[in-house]
């Protein structure tokens, strides 16, 4: 059993991409520039958004939060969204998720222009990953699918259960996993709540995704010997080993699954870094026109 270290593969790739920004930046091009607007005093959306402009550091953005409070109008959101468009110093830039009730995600999503979708949620992006055209894809999906291809983990003719059908990880991935690319070129099969004989499909699966958000669902019965495991829950449960009284859990059963896979996530450790670091290469992208002009 072979561990993916995802934070060492996220590393990596944020010194990759600190080198190409401090070319460009010595050629006299523009540093890139990553905003987020954040909503609220969510814990998990803190987190991952002080997350984000830590790697911005990192990999020499600039990076600006716009804060509002849990009552913002819709109106005032797209009004910010509107203005972000417009601001040509503005690269990319995200609206985390999620928001409180009384805003329509779907519509602050297509809000977005979406040459500027680094997190790859415009219906624009989605369309043109599906049918295989250059665009932003989706951070989660392009981290797993990164990882694969670092672990020469050969995916051609495997047979991939993906654990959810979620619009940010569970289709997305599937679409990846079945593109003709690698890695790719995979059997899929997509399971969610209301799939029967769950296990069946499980037991035949070469490389499992778990996206469920449904902590240590997959129990050792369900996995055959020698399966790739992508954990991508990170649900908070109590804990009285840490500080804080919680821990983050997966998806996947880790201490009874790993001894029967050929690879396996950690969480954490594992796609929640990959998530980051590809919201940093979409930035990159989106810097640099080589998606959309």
């Amino acid at each position: 059993m072979e561990l993916i270290d995802g934070k060492k593969v996220a590393d990596a790739i944020k010194q990759e991409i600190a080198a190409e920004v401090s070319a460009m930046t010595s050629r006299g091009e523009k540093q890139p520039h990553l905003a987020a607007i954040l909503v609220g005093h969510d814990g998990g959306s803190e987190t991952y958004v002080a997350h984000k402009v830590k790697a911005c550091e990192q990999c020499g953005f600039r990076s600006t939060v716009i804060r509002y409070e849990d009552d913002v109008t819709e109106s005032e959101l797209l009004d910010a969204i509107a203005r972000l468009n417009a601001d040509p110093d503005v690269d990319g830039f995200i609206v985390q998720l999620p928001l409180p009730r009384h805003i329509d995600e779907q519509r602050i999503i297509e809000a977005i222009d979406y040459r500027k979708d680094v997190d790859g949620f415009h219906p624009v992006n989605v369309g043109r990953m599906s049918i295989g055209l250059p665009c932003f894809v989706s951070a989660t999906p392009q981290g797993i699918v990164e990882l694969l291809r670092r672990y020469d983990i050969d995916t051609r003719g495997a047979h991939c259960v993906v654990l959810g059908r979620s619009n940010i990880v569970g289709k997305p991935v599937a679409q990846l996993m079945m593109q003709k690319a690698l890695p790719g070129d995979a059997t899929v099969t997509v399971c969610h709540s209301r799939t029967k004989n769950i296990k069946d499909y499980l037991l035949s699966a070469d490389i499992i995704i778990a996206a469920l958000g449904s902590p240590g669902f997959v129990t050792a019965d369900m996995v055959k010997p020698g399966a790739v495991i992508i954990d991508v829950g990170t649900t908070r449960v109590p804990s009285t080993e840490t500080k804080s009284g919680f821990r983050l859990k997966g998806d996947v059963d880790f201490d009874a699954v790993a001894p029967l896979c050929s690879y396996i996530t950690p969480v954490p450790g594992g796609v929640g870094p990959m998530t980051i670091v590809s919201l940093m290469k979409n930035t990159l992208l989106a810097a640099q026109h080589k998606i959309y002009d």
